[in-house]
């Protein structure tokens, strides 16, 4: 386990886990192996993880976890694994699963989940011999910030006068957002799924504060917009992005959400175009705006491909169940 390893071995994984997306994506800013390091000790409350690695040495050639809640879908598991590229074809990806999928039995799991991406075509090579079925596609998307067109993003800025909601941005959610916030942030709830066979998700207050911890620690910023509802005091809908300095040229878009009751009403392009205006004001250096989005989600690829969003990749969550 991460806690119970040496920092030269959690630096050995992280250097393992740099090299292995530089290989994958040779023209992103690279990973910063210390912070990799960091990031494996990160758990969320009732979240437990299971680490396993081949080491040569002091050098780590393959490295696989199996994470899972304790309290919520007690029958799935996620796993991540990354063999070096120098190193593959040697066996050491199937070792690591056979560990990966022992750990799930020990767990009690029935399910495990991960994910792969077409620029690292091996991934999805090897999920079919496994017979995994790829139960959720998802594009991959880009967004070349130089090209953004301004006019666009102010006329989506643009509210009727005397509308009740307000816009709130963030870079850690105010105590008293907190319960609000985490019922908002279930709304993901409702995106696509495609044939993932896991249920719904509940969010915590406790869980916030805890990834709130895990960024800080990371060195990385977070921006949250909500929309609120002057009326009622819910909030209706928010998006989020995450940006490192180091890696400054590249903003990760992480989820956008509206409430079912409060949609067709323009507030996800306000969110957006709030969002990428700010992130121009607020992230120097920022070029390229990344996301990923369900292909049956055509309401938010739409967004998407009006502000200038082009397929970069395609990611697909995988599962994979044990007998």
């Amino acid at each position: 386990m991460p806690d119970a390893a040496t920092p030269e071995q959690r630096l050995a994984v992280g250097i393992l886990l740099a090299e292995s997306y530089s290989y994958a994506y040779p023209e992103d800013p690279p990973l910063l192996s210390e912070k990799e390091a960091v990031g494996l000790t990160h758990l969320s409350p009732d979240e437990k993880a299971e680490h396993f690695v081949i080491w040569d040495k002091d050098r780590a050639l393959g490295w696989g976890v199996l994470s899972y809640d304790m309290k919520q879908n007690l029958h799935a598991a996620h796993a991540r694994l990354v063999v070096h590229p120098e190193t593959r074809r040697q066996g050491h990806g199937r070792a690591l699963t056979y560990a990966l999928e022992d750990a799930a039995r020990r767990a009690g799991r029935t399910l495990i989940t991960f994910g792969t991406t077409s620029r690292a075509p091996a991934g999805e090579a090897y999920a079919r011999t496994l017979n995994a079925e790829p139960a959720l596609p998802m594009r991959q998307s880009q967004l070349d910030l130089t090209a953004l067109d301004p006019a666009l993003i102010d006329r989506w800025l643009v509210r009727p006068g005397g509308e009740p909601y307000c816009l709130h941005t963030w870079t850690v959610i105010p105590d008293d957002f907190l319960e609000r916030a985490a019922d908002m942030m279930m709304v993901m709830n409702t995106a696509p799924r495609g044939d993932l066979e896991v249920d719904d998700w509940t969010i915590t207050p406790e869980m916030i504060r805890a990834w709130d911890a895990m960024i800080a620690e990371a060195g990385e910023t977070r921006f949250m917009m909500a929309v609120e509802d002057t009326r009622t005091a819910q909030l209706d809908g928010y998006t989020e992005v995450f940006w490192t300095p180091e890696r400054a040229s590249l903003v990760y878009q992480g989820a956008t959400a509206v409430r079912p009751s409060a949609r067709g009403l323009g507030l996800g392009k306000w969110l957006k175009a709030a969002m990428l205006r700010h992130v121009q004001q607020h992230c120097p250096g920022a070029r390229w705006v990344r996301t990923n989005n369900a292909n049956v989600n055509e309401a938010m690829l739409g967004i998407n491909v009006a502000l200038g969003f082009e397929p970069w990749a395609s990611f697909t969550e995988w599962q994979l169940k044990l007998a």
